[in-house]
């Protein structure tokens, strides 16, 4: 089947007892046994949960793996990854990561022992560097939150069987529909399923898939032993998202083009970060891995001042946390996404207190483009 097709069947489809169409919600704990210590599958739903056993099979058909799971949010499936690790291991992470894996790793894990050190993972070179013995994984996001850079999937699986270590692979930003990491040789890909999955700005979860059964064993362990599940009702309403997520993905993708075309020809633009402009470095390796350029565009407008201008103009962009919603959305990294993150660091890797970042929506293309342009206009 077709991603399209594959998105509305699926999984785990329907309700064979009552016909219905849509898997129901079992708001249910605990499930009755034939006998003591027998059950037909379901015991307890922190260890499982018929809903959200069929979002996991959902997941783990579109991202072509072998074993998926449904957390309580994107932190909390990161943080269930990095829980495969013992104290005293070292992961090596995207430099411009998001905020709160950042946060995650530099102000919590670390007191777990589990070392971090966080490089330009679109450099070859640089990665092999940061390569030490007690290494156990590489993880990465493609593109960055929020410089939008580009990492080579294929490169890096070869850098990390090479090294013996796992790649994890951040896939928010472009979802199974643009893209499949573990086609590519990833051995772990993650979602904030809170944004384009969910897509609607009414859920929080996270999403795993891994690409063999025995390392979802040991993930479906962390899970189950520490407890951070998804629970059936927003497991329902992620599946609901996920039938319309092609349809959604490609009329952002087309918004976004149109808007990254304005964004690079106004003069109150300093800098542009979009995968899909043809001055983008990672331009020709996007479109070598990835189906789609996605809805997320970053550019710099020169300071604090301008953005805050450029803000109060704005009348279809809603100033908010998160992304990958039917609404447009706007946010500063700076003092948003990426407030965690000390300042100094902030502005070596690039994000300015000038940088914004917009996640497309699925309104009409040429309200976004002039609601943009008018807002820009309005700074010359």
């Amino acid at each position: 089947m077709k991603k399209k097709t594959l998105m509305v069947h699926g999984g785990i489809t329907g309700d064979e007892k009552t016909g219905a169409v849509s898997v129901p919600i079992y708001q249910v704990s605990t499930y009755q046994q034939p006998k003591a210590g027998e059950h037909t599958g379901y015991e307890y739903s922190r260890t499982a949960n018929p809903t959200r056993t069929a979002l996991e099979s959902l997941i783990t058909e579109l991202e072509g793996g072998a074993a998926g799971y449904a957390f309580g949010s994107g932190m909390a499936a990161i943080t269930a990854v990095m829980m495969l690790f013992d104290s005293g291991d070292h992961v090596i992470l995207t430099d411009d990561v998001y905020g709160g894996t950042y946060r995650v790793m530099t102000g919590v894990l670390n007191r777990f022992g589990i070392e971090a050190d966080f490089v330009d993972t679109s450099s070859k070179e640089k990665v092999q560097k940061a390569i030490r013995p007690n290494t156990k994984a590489i993880y990465i996001e493609t593109p960055t939150n929020p410089l939008l850079k580009v990492t080579d999937l294929k490169l890096m699986s070869d850098i990390a069987k090479e090294a013996g270590v796992l790649l994890i692979v951040d896939n928010t930003f472009y979802t199974p529909y643009f893209q499949q990491p573990l086609s590519f040789g990833a051995d772990i890909v993650l979602h904030s399923a809170t944004k384009y999955l969910g897509g609607h700005s009414d859920v929080v979860g996270g999403l795993v898939v891994t690409a063999d059964k025995e390392l979802g064993e040991k993930l479906h362990y962390v899970q189950n032993s520490t407890g951070g599940v998804l629970g059936p009702q927003d497991s329902w309403l992620l599946m609901r998202g996920i039938k319309t997520l092609g349809l959604r993905m490609d009329a952002i993708n087309h918004s976004a083009g149109k808007i990254a075309e304005l964004l690079e020809a106004h003069d109150a633009v300093q800098t542009l970060y979009y995968p899909g402009s043809a001055k983008h470095p990672g331009h020709e390796l996007t479109k070598a891995q990835s189906s789609g350029f996605g809805g997320m565009i970053s550019f710099d407008i020169g300071s604090s001042e301008r953005v805050d201008a450029f803000l109060e103009k704005l009348n279809l962009f809603t100033i908010a946390e998160s992304l990958g919603a039917v609404e447009s959305l706007i946010s500063v990294p700076s003092r948003m996404t990426h407030a965690s993150i000390p300042r100094d660091r902030r502005l070596a890797l690039g994000i300015t207190d000038g940088l914004v970042r917009i996640s497309v929506g699925i309104e009409d293309t040429e309200d976004l483009t002039a609601d943009v342009k008018q807002a820009l206009d309005s700074l010359l």
